[in-house]
């Protein structure tokens, strides 16, 4: 993967793996997604009083710049699947991160729930961008055999990104104060650009720096995959012609229902444990990294596990049904005992075990717009999916937590555990069998 090579036969200049480096970069890409999403929660505990807003509201007062962000990440995503397919992966995720990067530094110059609002909104277009630009690339790159691999590396970007972001957004709060802090982290997706534009030259059929065996092995097993696709599938499909399909609403309905459960914890977690048990920020950077070591472990094995079954020759309609129904049992567990706890540190740990299930089934659920479809559709569908992850999140994990925690957060883990199995059963139901549509 690490190797580069010249022979005085061929001046050309390889790099062993590039398809490796690619989804590396795009999980780089995904660390500072996170890195910068996750900064408004952490440092929320001391931003709102810094901004005169009253105590009783602050909570309502996040929600609604929350939900602000969540739309525009909603509408993004849509849009931004549809982009991709248009203008590639390359220059699609430099519009992307220099759009979600300027924003994020943008937060520093904030003064009230406004302007924080604005650029929520910005942050939310820029960086929906990166998963239906991950699934695109991942399927020009990648065999179907490796997909899910390689979803799961760059997923646990989402991962690391969030076990990183609580104890640096932490230190650098104590060092420069929350304004600074937004300058400085928005700066790191500008410098990302830089081996991005380097090494991303092209796709597999024309990229400089991809050695002949790795090209043909892309390509060669890709061209098998097409042969049992039709014309249709093989063009790209609108945005109504992919919503005739009930493998399309399929994935939709199961995103719908279980990226919530993730959002839960990635705009609540700082809140949680700041009102369940009194955090402060310096507290809520040194435990908020928990649950993140247990999505990184997910995802990783979810990748893993559908990589080793489907080289062991089980189909790909098995190998993700099984991974995923085997993630929503991990999963339930985690969010029903997360409910009755009153310890920091299970608490924690419970979530982690909620985030190692979800990170394992989402990897296989993403892959599954490029299961079913191919060529130009795919990152059409997968924005749609993106979207309608988007909306539930909104719906289920922004508007209605302030009025569901504010007894206690019980009927939030309850909410939780009820749609897991919801997710689940939609791919069986409305997905059918797993391969290319017909």
């Amino acid at each position: 993967m690490n190797t580069i090579k010249q022979t005085k036969t061929s001046p050309k200049v390889t790099i062993k793996g590039i398809r490796w480096w690619i989804v590396s970069l795009i999980a780089l890409a995904t660390v500072i997604n996170y890195i910068d999403r996750n900064a408004f929660g952490i440092m929320w505990p001391e931003i709102w009083k810094s901004i005169g807003i009253a105590e009783s509201q602050q909570k309502n007062v996040y929600a609604t710049i929350t939900a602000v962000f969540m739309v525009a990440y909603a509408a993004s995503k849509g849009l931004s699947g549809r982009l991709f397919d248009i203008i590639g992966t390359r220059i699609g995720f430099v519009i992307a991160i220099v759009v979600w990067s300027v924003s994020a530094a943008l937060h520093g110059l904030a003064r009230g729930v406004l302007s924080f609002s604005i650029f929520r909104g910005l942050l939310g277009i820029g960086e929906a961008g990166n998963w239906p630009g991950a699934t695109k690339s991942n399927a020009e790159w990648f065999p179907v055999r490796e997909r899910a691999l390689a979803q799961g590396v760059f997923n646990t970007g989402a991962s690391v990104g969030a076990i990183v972001s609580a104890p640096l957004i932490a230190i650098l709060f104590g060092m420069l104060g929350w304004k600074l802090t937004f300058v400085v982290l928005g700066s790191l997706g500008l410098l990302w650009l830089i081996p991005w534009l380097l090494l991303n030259r092209g796709t597999p059929k024309n990229h400089p720096f991809i050695s002949e065996e790795e090209r043909n092995y892309i390509l060669g097993a890709q061209e098998e995959e097409k042969k049992e696709g039709t014309e249709e599938t093989e063009r790209g499909l609108s945005w109504r012609e992919l919503l005739g399909y009930r493998q399309s609403w399929g994935i939709m309905l199961a995103r719908f229902t279980i990226d919530p459960v993730w959002w839960l914890f990635v705009i609540w977690l700082p809140i949680y444990l700041n009102e369940t048990f009194g955090f402060n920020v310096k507290e809520i950077g040194f435990f908020a990294w928990v649950p993140y070591v247990g999505a990184a472990l997910g995802s990783i094995f979810g990748g893993w596990l559908a990589h080793r079954l489907l080289g062991r020759g089980m189909s790909v309609d098995r190998t993700r049904k099984l991974v995923i129904t085997i993630a929503g049992v991990v999963t339930l567990p985690g969010l029903i005992g997360g409910a009755f706890v009153n310890d920091p540190m299970v608490a924690v740990t419970l979530i982690a075990l909620v985030m190692f299930g979800f990170q394992m089934g989402i990897g296989n659920i993403q892959t599954l717009p490029s299961d079913y479809f191919s060529g130009k559709s795919v990152g059409t569908l997968a924005g749609l999916c993106e979207f309608s992850a988007a909306v539930g999140s909104i719906i289920l994990s922004t508007v209605l937590i302030p009025w569901l925690s504010s007894i206690s957060y019980v009927p939030v883990f309850i909410m939780g555990a009820i749609l897991v199995p919801l997710s689940v059963g939609s791919i069986y139901l409305l997905g059918g069998k797993i391969e290319r549509v017909q």
